[in-house]
């Protein structure tokens, strides 16, 4: 048989959001595993990257908005499998946190079940809650019933922090640490579970092979460190002598209202991608695996650490870049 009707005759998945941070790879995890993915995104053309992800025409771009009913459905229409990956960290214009992580969340759970989808898979987060007080948990934690409601066998995935090349945690933090002296750290004894995003995608690929059991997953990686031990780590790694400020909570709170005064300042042209109230509320609870959870465990993955990753990528951050071990070693043979 030809590769060619082999990847006719394979089952499709759909993963929305795919060309976000995650799902990129999950859809590359997908792909090795030889499912014909479609990624659904609202713009296909910013999304044409994730097409050399498998054999030609294995992975293929749709325009999909998860606030439209048609072109969420069209998305859905002949797949096998739906892999909700969207979500955000802060309101811009129509995309809120209601909207994308509630509404937008129930109506794929809701057409896939219509659609007769076997496997369901979604993203969500560790701390997601729908009574918190966070309004990024609470949506989360939303989301996260509706789908069960509406697709009771639906796999969720609660990550912690999660690391990798794209992240929007250690690289915002390295800019920092690359431009001025001071890395302020609020709620510094707040602990968090790094988890490498390629694990993730590894743990999606197998849950959606079907060996691995249904239910809600936890996955963290097996370092535990507080907020100013990240920080830490990460001026290590990128080789920056900085000073770690601590702020006080009633201050990162002050200086977040007042940085979401940005999108009402700019009639919504700047939205704020700097600290959100939300985030300093976040910031100060623990964001690591719970006793009771599935965690990798019980998916036979062996989570990696962030020793070595981190360096992978982070080097962009380093005073001489990509060089920084090269002179650091001929200074010390001098």
């Amino acid at each position: 048989m030809s590769s060619h009707t082999t990847l006719v005759t394979a089952p499709i998945v759909t993963v929305f959001g795919g060309s976000g941070f995650v799902g990129r790879y999950i859809v590359q995890a997908l792909a090795r595993d030889g499912w014909r993915v479609r990624v659904a995104v609202r713009r296909p053309n910013e999304a044409t990257f994730t097409m050399t992800y498998g054999n030609v025409g294995q992975v293929q771009t749709i325009q999909a908005n998860i606030r439209d009913e048609a072109s969420t459905a069209a998305a859905i229409r002949g797949a096998q499998a739906v892999v909700n990956c969207v979500g955000i960290l802060y309101p811009t214009g129509k995309q809120t946190l209601d909207t994308v992580q509630v509404e937008g969340a129930a109506r794929i759970a809701r057409l896939a079940a219509a659609e007769g989808i076997q496997k369901f898979l979604h993203l969500s987060a560790i701390g997601a809650d729908a009574n918190s007080d966070s309004a990024n948990a609470r949506t989360k934690g939303e989301g996260e019933a509706a789908v069960l409601d509406a697709f009771p066998n639906a796999t969720i995935l609660r990550p912690s922090i999660v690391f990798g090349p794209e992240d929007e945690f250690f690289n915002r933090f390295g800019n920092m640490a690359a431009n001025i002296p001071l890395l302020p750290v609020i709620g510094g004894s707040s602990k968090f579970q790094p988890v490498f995003v390629d694990d993730i995608a590894l743990a999606a690929a197998k849950i959606l092979r079907g060996d691995a059991p249904v239910g809600v997953y936890e996955l963290g990686g097996p370092d535990v460190e507080t907020f100013r031990e990240l920080m830490q780590r990460m001026v290590r790694v990128v080789r920056r002598r900085r000073v770690l400020v601590s702020v006080p909570m009633g201050i990162a709170k002050l200086q977040a209202r007042l940085f979401n005064l940005l999108p009402k300042l700019t009639f919504g042209l700047i939205p704020n991608s700097l600290l959100t109230p939300d985030q300093v509320r976040q910031l100060g609870e623990d964001n690591v695996v719970g006793g009771d959870a599935l965690t990798f465990a019980d998916l036979d993955i062996q989570p990696r650490d962030m020793d070595g990753i981190l360096e992978s990528y982070m080097w962009r951050f380093r005073p001489n870049g990509q060089y920084s071990e090269i002179l650091e070693s001929a200074k010390n043979l001098r």
